[in-house]
């Protein structure tokens, strides 16, 4: 069977989406397969000319989804259609695709797919890539006046990069993904710098970019904002402000996302001239929550959930949690992936988190509880730790510690926050 083959029939007539997913599984020999030339061949079968819209591409290591609700938020209440493009999902593969706000149905994306699945041929697609053809096809069709596209992974290869993006964020360099990204932020912000397109503007979210992001701004002659260059992030005031060079001051909420991303969403709403002013954007920024990204789910004790999965996430968490400590004690259940740096998470938490409960996860990639504990022992050898198989004992076990003021935080990946979801359902 030649590498272009699918292993399987296409969905007939009447199949369900779960039907479309499972083959998009199988078309592939690979999961991960980092290039444009197949996407960008079936892109010009289907979309001969580019949408109508105005494309936002947001790329980065962390903060990506939050930059993009607040950026949808934005577009919304300023009477702009929006259609988003984001992964992974938590409960529903339509999470990936809204339209206004929506996630849209099973329906409308049954006929992207099959739309793709006539025009590539014998073009073999991954995943991600028969995924964000459908999602473009989506947003095309509904006439939408910008695309928000969010990067899958890196952003230079990546299957978003097939359409030149009007304004580019990068959210963050740090290291994850380094084994199809490189082993340094240097070789990361050059992959996650290919968002870029020459003479257009772009906004670096995070403090300290990487030279080489710096440096392919310079030579494509773009204008990067960032903090300390065209905005400054003030947060000793009652309530973070944006402050930028042109005299805007745009509060921002003390919400669960990350002010980095908020503020990066309100540099590109001015940049896109949305007619917003400054309360307007700020009423629109205080609204917006994004499943899993320090989520509450229950009180007494307070429960939270976040899908950080790498040091720099952890080090988000530390700050946010330690902000929110007082004198009550702070609990974590962790279970994550083998292929992520979890002694680096843990060495970021370990100086705010009281007890420990390791957990593993029985989905591919996953690591046992006891193979996880093994890898962060030595961040650990100070503290109480609790290791089981399962994300529910180790929840479980932990609010059985808990009192009712103290804190209890379930990370560590999409996965072990659809399962901390799941419990408190």
């Amino acid at each position: 069977m030649s590498r272009s083959e699918s292993k399987a029939p296409a969905p007939g007539a009447g199949a369900a989406l779960g039907d479309w997913l499972s083959y998009l599984e199988s078309i592939h020999p690979v999961a991960m397969d980092l290039g444009l030339d197949r996407v960008l061949l079936v892109l010009r079968k289907l979309m001969p000319a580019r949408p109508n819209g105005r494309v936002i591409t947001v790329g980065g290591t962390n903060g990506k989804g939050s930059t993009v609700a607040a950026l949808e938020a934005l577009l919304l209440a300023a009477g702009e259609t929006v259609g988003c493009f984001t992964s992974p999902h938590l409960q529903a593969y339509n999470e990936r695709v809204r339209l206004n706000g929506q996630n849209v149905s099973d329906e409308s994306l049954i006929r992207a797919f099959e739309q793709v699945e006539a025009a590539r041929g014998s073009v073999s697609l991954t995943y991600f890539e028969f995924g964000t053809l459908a999602a473009l096809l989506v947003m095309a069709e509904a006439g939408v006046d910008n695309l928000v596209l969010e990067v899958g992974l890196g952003g230079r290869l990546d299957a978003v990069n097939v359409l030149d993006a009007d304004l580019a964020i990068i959210t963050s360099v740090d290291l994850d993904h380094t084994a199809w990204l490189g082993e340094d932020r240097n070789t990361i912000g050059y992959e996650k710098a290919g968002i870029l397109r020459p003479g257009q503007v772009a906004i670096y979210a995070d403090d300290d970019p990487p030279a080489s992001v710096l440096q392919q701004a310079s030579a494509q002659k773009v204008r990067l904002l960032r903090p300390g260059q065209g905005y400054t992030l003030l947060q000793d005031q009652p309530t973070p402000v944006l402050a930028t060079d042109s005299g805007h001051r745009i509060r921002l909420p003390g919400n669960s996302l990350p002010l980095n991303s908020l503020a990066a969403a309100a540099m590109a709403g001015l940049e896109l001239d949305l007619g917003l002013d400054d309360q307007a954007m700020a009423d629109a920024l205080a609204g917006v929550s994004l499943a899993g990204r320090f989520e509450q789910v229950a009180s007494l004790p307070d429960v939270f959930l976040d899908v950080g999965h790498n040091p720099h996430a952890a080090q988000w968490l530390a700050r946010r949690l330690d902000s929110l400590r007082g004198y009550r004690r702070l609990l974590a259940v962790y279970a994550g992936l083998e292929d992520k740096n979890s002694a680096g998470v843990v060495q970021a938490l370990a100086p705010v988190i009281d007890h420990w409960y390791i957990a593993g996860l029985d989905v591919p990639r996953g690591l046992s509880g006891d193979a996880l504990a093994e890898r962060v022992r030595p961040e650990l050898a100070e503290a109480t730790v609790f290791v089981g198989n399962r994300v529910a004992d180790a929840i479980e076990n932990a609010l059985h510690t808990a009192g009712e003021h103290d804190l209890v935080l379930i990370f560590g990946s999409f996965f072990t926050v659809v399962e901390g979801r799941g419990y408190f359902r």
